[in-house]
């Protein structure tokens, strides 16, 4: 199963959650346009901020996640890294398990990350002692930029899928 961004009613199931959290004025949001999922916003550093991030949960995926290899993203970049970030019922609340990339910026390509790319992460600390990503307990993914950059980012998305 993939997620598409064909559908403008897709835009209302992302929800933004940035470094507002502790203090920090990044700000970002999700938008669907022209059949491209665009995560964009402006990651500030100021007031002890830097980071911005989207959600959603993969609804679209769980009947096909528990059985996949891992996911793969049709995108294109800007020049910064983003992180492709995963919740998982196996994790507490405040962790997640990451996949850090840089999309070309004039192109699309299709980026395939298998389970084992992913690493747990709690507020930007590797949790080595975290147990292994079990795909059948996410109930969330997003995006978040978190690369101790300023300015305005624009992430696009064409497609996210699950990898048999």
């Amino acid at each position: 199963m993939a997620l598409t961004f064909n559908n403008p009613g897709e835009q209302q199931r992302w929800y933004a959650v940035n470094d507002g959290v502790m203090g920090g004025v990044s700000h970002s949001g999700f938008s669907v346009i022209e059949g491209e999922g665009r995560f964009h916003g402006e990651v500030s550093l100021e007031n002890g901020g830097g980071f911005a991030s989207v959600r959603r949960e993969p609804n679209d995926f769980e009947p096909t996640l528990a059985d996949a290899q891992g996911i793969a993203l049709t995108v294109r970049g800007d020049g910064r890294t983003y992180q492709l970030r995963l919740k998982s019922t196996s994790l507490g609340d405040a962790s997640a398990y990451r996949v850090k990339f840089t999309p070309a910026q004039d192109t699309w390509e299709t980026l395939h990350f298998p389970w084992s790319a992913f690493e747990a992460v709690r507020r930007g600390t590797v949790l080595s002692d975290a147990p292994t990503i079990k795909p059948s307990d996410i109930y969330q993914l997003g995006f978040l930029i978190a690369d101790r950059t300023a300015g305005p980012f624009c992430l696009q998305v064409k497609r996210i899928e699950s990898v048999s």
